[in-house]
């Protein structure tokens, strides 16, 4: 930079030979960087990837991807009222800044460009390829070649749902709500309303937050969005927790992850638009203290690594940097609500995406199709498909039976698809093994029992993540951890961090559980122990005990945690699933296990535990091959016995098998009427889970009490409810039932638009406690009807406020 050679020329660093071209403009010299003179000349830091590095674009020296406009309203504090213009490879943004006298500062700004372009370069080159499913196998494609669009929303509230993940992706299937504005991934940092700084955005396993963090950063490092930010740095939280005993500060963990920003100051830090990446907060082993860490707001302070975390995000050090944190649903509330600014969800594929991927993954109409309208024909399998990874199972598994001369029957059960997924990927990293000699039969046997203790062990804690010492609590030597993520390549695998030590995780939660499941199985068969249990068995036990104690645990679990693994737990019970397990266990499988038995206990359960915990137990009995409680309920149905009213001897099983009919039909209810079926407060409790899913909700004159008020208003601060219009008319629910009912209604998660509550005994209690639910959450209902009840005229006043208040949406007050 000192000397004024590379006037008027071209410089690419790129695989070709350093190319000159004397500039047609004669009156360029380069006398020092203090002068405007070398304002214009282009210098191109080629960061194409390898194979299209050093091709040129016809009519422009530029090599490489074209990152145009890639600098565009940079936010530099040190120079007010500057609009840079230009691109990536240009020094034009900072012609203008150029012009400064202080040459410290100058310098410090191409600095900060040059790193900027090395970081480009190398996050560019990292994210750009991708295989599905496990990185490190197969073939790498470009990752636009095989991106779907993912259906992300704005949510309302931070609030933690711990809901069991499928039930999750279950609410989201049937979730219709036009009100929602789909978000791009490259917006996600972006309000049309108010500055964001922070945004939290959440996901189940495997729905697609890693991948849109590596599209977002991939679209930034070839130009085409969120130019505006000089440095983004990721930093997920698997590869944090390797240096969560060190204290560095975080200019320093930002030279040990970003070697290409090494030579930046400490205040270009603050000089600069900044955004730091947090993947995977739910797999984060630090103690995130937000209420007693020590305050460090110098980026040159050393602390410990959750110590910085938290006054980052706090906004304690650094302010002017903007945090994107990703997590599953679980973790969120580990981030205190007033340190975000936005909430947002991915929810996966909608049911057109889903098509669109499977029609880029198969480049055969009639293949993709085949495979679409097999999936669809299994609602299962169909509605697990918002997860893009269980895209790429169902895809695996469906290509191979496809491919085959002599095609086997077509999963059509979860356990089906996965003991295919399964066995086919350890039978081919098997047979690649077993042809240098390396494992054999019993090896890989004892391989997959480790691995499903692992998988099992941290299930139980609801870990993801595996590090060395989880490991060898599950007897796995670490120095043999290569052989295991080898003979499971595309189930289990390892990961480098650093050189700081190893992460292990396997490919989706889904394939943890199912590993979990056949752990428990195998123990037994091999060694006749219930693991759930830690006890060994008298030999005339049979596996019936194993399942039944594994319905008793799930039923236990607030979250659902185990509602997987038990659903794979029955259909590994199945003789037709152990017979293809035999093959991989290359040893004949037998037990002493009787079907009937474990499917009426079962049944029993359905009329014990609650209506949301009753539907997993319907896919256990799926899983099982049994559909006899189902086809009893579908006769009345196609009977017309649901019409005026239905058969009052129905149990609550039978009320919750019609449940999960509803729930699982393709045709989804617009309105529910619980006349229709039966009017009572048992039928409607055992009918929520379908009330959820409906728009508009009509329980005129259904002797309904305050029960039912509190498993409404449970209803309507669900982040899953669809529930617009309630009409709650002509029920005694008195001041006591209707104050239940605002506990749902003060939810930011409720969206009710209409209310009807004429003649439910309502008094000015009753319309106080709803002046203050639509006080805290005022932005939905307009319309009350609240005719043939006795408020009072202090209970009116207190309601006609609401409409006069410009802040409420209320605008329709029916009293008499």
């Amino acid at each position: 930079m000192k000397s004024d050679q590379s006037v008027g020329r071209i410089i690419t660093f790129g695989d070709r030979p350093v190319q000159k071209k004397t500039c047609p403009s004669p009156e360029f010299s380069c006398l020092s960087m203090k002068s405007d003179q070398s304002v214009y000349r282009l210098i191109t830091f080629s960061d194409d990837s390898t194979e299209n590095r050093g091709v040129q674009r016809e009519g422009s020296e530029i090599t490489g991807r074209n990152m145009e406009t890639s600098v565009q309203n940079l936010d530099y504090p040190s120079y007010p009222g500057d609009v840079p213009v230009g691109g990536d490879d240009t020094l034009h943004a900072f012609g203008d800044r150029m012009k400064q006298d202080d040459l410290a500062t100058t310098s410090q700004t191409t600095l900060a460009l040059s790193c900027h372009q090395k970081l480009k370069f190398t996050l560019g080159e990292k994210c750009q390829k991708r295989t599905e499913g496990i990185l490190k196998t197969g073939s790498l494609v470009h990752l636009h070649e095989i991106y779907t669009e993912l259906y992300i929303v704005e949510e309302g509230s931070d609030e933690a749902n711990k809901e069991h993940e499928v039930s999750q992706i279950e609410a989201a299937s049937r979730r219709r709500d036009t009100q929602e504005i789909p978000i791009k991934c490259n917006d996600i940092l972006k309000h049309k309303d108010k500055v964001i700084r922070t945004v939290l955005t959440k996901g189940v396993a495997g729905i697609g937050k890693t991948v849109s963090v590596q599209k977002f950063i991939l679209d930034w490092a070839e130009g085409t969005a969120n130019q505006d930010v000089l440095f983004i740095f990721p930093l997920p939280f698997r590869k944090l927790n390797l240096i969560k005993e060190e204290k560095l500060s975080l200019v320093n963990l930002l030279h040990r992850f970003f070697t290409d920003t090494k030579n930046l100051k400490p205040e270009e830090f603050h000089h600069n638009k900044v955004l730091f990446i947090f993947d995977g907060l739910d797999e984060c082993r630090l103690p995130l203290d937000f209420q007693n860490s020590e305050s460090v707001s110098d980026v040159t302070q050393s602390a410990s690594v959750d110590v910085l975390l938290t006054n980052l995000i706090k906004g304690k050090l650094l302010p002017s940097a903007l945090i994107w944190i990703t997590t599953r649903p679980a973790a969120a509330d580990q981030i205190p609500a007033d340190c975000i600014n936005q909430v947002t969800e991915i929810r996966g594929f909608s049911d057109l995406q889903k098509e669109e991927y499977f029609r880029k993954r198969f480049r055969e109409e009639h293949v993709a199709e085949r495979i679409i309208t097999h999936l669809k024909s299994s609602r299962s399998l169909y509605i697990m498909c918002h997860i893009p990874v269980f895209c790429w199972i169902t895809g695996s598994v469906l290509e191979r039976i496809l491919g085959e001369s002599e095609i086997s029957e077509i999963p059509k059960t979860l356990t089906e698809m996965f003991t295919q997924f399964i066995v086919f990927q350890i039978k081919h990293s098997r047979k690649k093994y077993q042809e240098k000699g390396d494992v054999d039969h019993e090896e890989a046997r004892e391989i997959i029992l480790a691995l499903g203790k692992l998988a099992f062990q941290q299930l139980e804690k609801g870990n993801l993540i595996f590090y060395e010492e989880d490991l060898i609590k599950c007897g796995i030597d670490v120095r043999e951890a290569s052989v295991y993520s080898g003979v499971c390549t595309q189930i289990f695998w390892e990961e480098s961090g650093l050189h700081l030590g190893r992460v292990f995780s396997f490919v989706h939660l889904s394939a943890q559980e199912f590993l979990a499941a056949l752990y428990v199985i195998l123990s037994f068969i091999f060694k006749n122990k219930n693991v759930l249990q830690r006890q060994h068995f008298p030999t005339k036990s049979t596996l019936s005990d194993v399942l039944k104690c594994a319905v008793d645990k799930a039923l236990e679990s607030e979250t659902g945690h185990l509602n997987l693994f038990l659903r794979f737990l029955s259909g590994l019970s199945l003789e037709s699933n152990q017979t293809i397990l035999q093959g991989l266990l290359s040893q004949r499988v037998s037990t002493s296990h009787n079907t009937e038995e474990i499917i009426k206990y079962i049944k029993d359960k359905t009329c014990e535990t609650t209506p949301e915990k009753t539907i997993n137990l319907f896919h256990c009995l799926n899983e099982l091959n049994d559909h006899s409680l189902q086809q009893k309920v579908q006769s009345y149905v196609n009977k017309e016995t649901i019409g005026g009213s239905c058969d009052p001897k129905f149990c609550p099983g039978q009320w919750s098998a019609l449940a999960f009919i509803m729930l699982n039909s393709e045709n989804q209810l617009e309105e529910f009427d619980l006349r229709r079926y039966h009017q009572s407060e048992g039928c409607l409790l055992r009918l929520l889970p379908v009330i959820r899913t409906c728009r508009n909700v009509i329980l005129h004159k259904c002797n309904l009490t305050g029960k039912s008020c509190a498993a409404l208003a449970s209803a309507l601060s669900s982040n899953s409810s669809c529930i617009r219009e309630l009409d709650l008319s002509y029920n005694k629910l008195q001041d006591s039932g209707v104050k239940l009912l605002c506990d749902g209604l003060k939810s930011s998660q409720c969206k009710l638009e209409k209310l009807g509550l004429e003649c439910c005994s309502l008094g000015k209690e009753g319309c106080t406690a709803l002046t203050a639910a639509l006080t805290s959450n005022p932005t939905h209902l307009q319309e009350l009807n609240i005719k043939h009840n006795k408020p009072g005229n202090s209970g009116v006043k207190l309601l006609q406020t609401l409409v006069e208040d410009p802040q409420c949406k209320l605008d329709k007050l029916l009293i008499d």
